[in-house]
């Protein structure tokens, strides 16, 4: 049986006793129905895992005991290409898809941006409140994938904002129109240490903010005939990138 595999924001420490944060505590009492003597993995986000027995359960938490550190060799690593995915804010679980499955294939940070085709409006509070619901799918991603340290995932700024600070060693913007990818890549012969990804929202950037990203020495790049949906073309291009120069 395979043991559940949990995010502690706490930071963990072989030997150490503690109660699980209501989050993590009600998941395994009222999803996986947990016992004592049950045993778990258990992560920080740093870069372990480590092995841990339920001590104790009550109806509202769950106590741990954390044993060993587990092996670097037996965990998963991290790619070794940085990977920067900045994109358009999209609606509901188009947003959430892009957050899972970015985090699955080894993103580094993830920058949502505010362009001016983005129709998804929130104030203040409503966007804290989607952070952490993306916080929490980026969260889930990490524990099934096996990864033991969380992608950064960055507050939403004005697109003009990410490009005027951005200074990976390879800047890739999205656009139907793009040398294909494989082309481009074909052509660099050093493999850079990082890469950030430019896609627009289902409207596309329009011209000024694809000029701007030129200007700051993006290129335009696309993946053949068929026009990728916003949350469709991360996937492709983390994949081909991962590939190339990733852990693929």
């Amino acid at each position: 049986m395979r043991r559940s595999r949990i995010y502690c924001e706490q930071s963990l420490n072989a030997g150490q006793s503690m109660v699980l944060d209501q989050r993590n505590s009600h998941y395994l009492l009222h999803v996986l129905r947990v016992k004592a003597d049950q045993t778990l993995i258990l992560f920080d986000g740093h870069g372990a895992d480590y092995r841990a027995t339920i001590s104790e359960v009550s109806r509202k938490s769950v106590n741990v005991f954390v044993h060993e550190k587990i092996a670097d060799e037996d965990t998963v690593s991290e790619s070794p290409l940085q990977l920067t995915l900045a994109i358009a804010i999209s609606k509901g679980e188009r947003m959430d898809w892009v957050m899972q499955k970015a985090t699955e294939l080894g993103v580094t940070r993830i920058q949502p941006l505010i362009t001016k085709r983005v129709d998804v409006k929130l104030n203040a509070e409503r966007m804290a409140k989607r952070m952490d619901h993306w916080l929490g799918v980026v969260i889930g991603a990490c524990e099934q994938s096996g990864r033991t340290i969380l992608p950064e995932l960055l507050s939403p700024k004005p697109i003009a904002a990410f490009l005027a600070e951005e200074n990976a060693d390879f800047k890739l913007v999205l656009r139907a129109q793009g040398t294909r990818l494989t082309t481009l890549t074909a052509n660099i012969t050093e493999k850079p240490a990082s890469v950030s990804i430019l896609i627009g929202p289902e409207g596309g950037l329009d011209d000024d903010e694809l000029a701007l990203a030129e200007s700051a020495c993006f290129l335009a790049t696309g993946f053949g005939p068929r026009i990728l949906r916003t949350e469709t073309a991360p996937i492709v291009a983390l994949s081909l990138l991962q590939e190339k120069w990733g852990d693929f």
